[in-house]
């Protein structure tokens, strides 16, 4: 007989056709602030070393495996309107996923959307940037509540009797979702209402009118009439608006409540169907005579929130560069445990160029902005103040402009599986365009560094003088300097030529600040790879001579 016995039928039809080996695992449950190296010198280096502790513990939090897929549900069921209640009563209300108001909370219990303005001391835009650098790794949509809270103070203090009735409720570090009067709330959230469907960033192109309820003016109630196609967060308390009076384009402050209780006509007709920034509710909205104080001098409405977009295209820095870490943390850590042709991944030279290269851009991207949060913390003194006015805009453009690429790239080192909807780089893909469009698309950031020019002229000196303590020490960045002379020189048809004399200046202030802050092996393997006449800006294309290896262990988190 030929019959087989039990224990070979058994081992037969056992259902054991592979093994799992040779893979990543979640790189979860880690520091995300200790484990940043970059991020650590920086923290010290510009001034807020008081704050390491903190951010330590802030650190552990955000890396938890618990945290970061709070972040993931958060974007799995997004926000919905229910303009009315079953009764027929309008409430514009948006029901969010308890991991959102998660999010929200601890932003605003540690302070990301006020601690500058509640304890103004030097470091405190340091290390409140350094905090949302690692609250937006885990999760981004709820970053744009919490920064338009943050950008507001500075456009409400330009009418003192509004600042002290409303700031004491924005600062404070309460979170109050309930959709009732603020009035009747210990912690209040602020968005925005500027934009509209036929003008977008031209603002000046807006349609609604704002009708004085009484004698008009600063400091006065009107009422609104219009529409907003771009409102994000509408669930906050209250909103800075655009709106036209007879003198021209005014600021207003519109609660979404009336004193007396009843609801404010700011009525929301949809929210919008995004791309990305999922958990973030954006709408478009009608104004139906909401009652709205204005807030400055009537008629100077853009130049009254110019304060608060340089507050907000500041967080896009942050924002943007966050996704950067995040993404190249993911590469890292895959690429530190999967194998090919006979080698980890983060050990084959091709592999290692391109890892290298994507940590560059990163700890680039970081620097920039943390040396900006230091020019916002002592604006006081003009050099940095004129910083602010003119970097602002050329940070916002090249590093949020970097991010998609820096998004795909790095999805790309994780192969297929990095394009799966259960790993976190879906998310990051489509969260990377959206810190380039908002807050004022790349052309705008262009034209503002040029308009900056022509009003304020002391800024180009203040961009060289930031230049100068590195003058002599790479030849590449001196060649970088001299040629952003000639472009400044030659005013001939600037506007066309915006973007890539925009481009160069980031390049030149990146490499400045790498060259006098971080390790030789950073400085000069970025100076090579952006600043040569042969460079390339697809990523992997590091040239010779630069230690990769020494580049990936620096940026590459650990577990435990």
């Amino acid at each position: 007989m030929n019959a087989l016995d039990d224990t070979t039928l058994n081992t037969r039809y056992l259902a054991n056709t592979h093994v799992v080996e040779n893979v990543s695992c979640e790189l979860a449950d880690y520091n995300t602030y200790a484990q940043d190296t970059a991020l650590r010198e920086a923290v010290q280096r510009e001034g807020a070393l008081w704050a390491d502790a903190e951010l330590q513990r802030f650190g552990q939090l955000t890396g938890s495996a618990d945290y970061l897929e709070q972040g993931h549900l958060a974007n799995k069921f997004p926000p919905e309107l229910d303009t009315h209640d079953r009764f027929g009563n309008r409430i514009d209300l948006v029901k969010f996923h308890p991991a959102y108001h998660q999010f929200m909370r601890t932003a605003i219990q540690h302070g990301l959307h006020s601690s500058p303005w509640t304890d103004p001391k030097a470091g405190a835009h340091v290390a409140r940037a350094a905090g949302n650098y690692l609250h937006t790794q885990v999760e981004a949509g709820h970053g744009c509540p919490i920064t338009m809270t943050f950008a507001a103070i500075p456009a409400l203090r330009l009418q003192p009797d509004l600042a002290a009735l409303w700031e004491p409720r924005i600062t404070a570090r309460v979170y109050d979702p309930r959709n009732v009067p603020a009035e009747q709330k210990q912690g209040v959230t602020i968005g925005m209402a500027m934009t509209e469907k036929q003008g977008g960033s031209d603002v000046q192109a807006n349609s609604t009118r704002a009708y004085p309820v009484g004698q008009g003016g600063p400091g006065q109630a009107y009422e609104l009439v219009g529409h907003k196609y771009f409102v994000s967060a509408p669930m906050c308390d209250a909103f800075l608006v655009l709106a036209h009076t007879d003198k021209g384009l005014s600021c207003f402050l519109l609660p979404r409540w009336r004193p007396d209780g009843t609801k404010n006509p700011m009525q929301v007709l949809r929210l919008k169907k995004k791309m990305g920034n999922a958990s973030n509710a954006s709408s478009e909205t009608e104004l139906r005579g909401a009652l709205a104080w204005m807030v400055g001098e009537e008629g100077r409405g853009v130049r009254n929130i110019i304060e608060m977009v340089a507050m907000t295209r500041f967080d896009c820095m942050v924002g943007s560069s966050a996704g950067m870490r995040m993404a190249l943390s993911q590469a890292l850590h895959h690429c530190a445990h999967r194998s090919a042709f006979g080698a980890r991944l983060n050990q084959q030279p091709l592999m290692q160029n391109v890892l290298a290269d994507l940590a560059l851009e990163s700890e680039a991207a970081m620097t920039l902005s943390m040396r900006m949060a230091r020019a916002l913390d002592h604006r006081d003194d003009r050099h940095e103040d004129l910083l602010v006015r003119l970097v602002t805009a050329v940070g916002k453009y090249w590093i949020c402009k970097r991010t998609p690429g820096h998004a795909y790239e790095a999805m790309e080192c994780i192969g297929g599986s990095g394009v799966m909807e259960d790993s976190m780089f879906p998310r990051l893909y489509r969260e990377a365009p959206v810190n380039a469009i908002w807050e004022g698309s790349g052309n705008i950031q262009c034209l503002d560094v040029l308009r900056a020019m022509g009003k304020t002229p002391e800024v180009v000196e203040a961009f060289f003088a930031e230049l100068r303590p590195t003058q002599g020490q790479n030849a590449l960045l001196d060649q970088q300097v001299r040629g952003l002379a000639k472009e400044f020189a030659d005013t001939a048809d600037l506007p066309y030529r915006a973007r890539h004399v925009v481009e160069r200046m980031a390049l030149a202030l990146q490499a400045s600040l790498l060259v006098r802050s971080a390790p030789a092996f950073v400085a000069d393997a970025f100076c090579a790879s952006r600043l040569a006449p042969e460079s390339s800006f697809n990523y992997g294309a590091l040239p010779r001579g630069v230690d990769v290896t020494a580049i990936i262990e620096r940026a590459t988190p650990r577990l435990g």
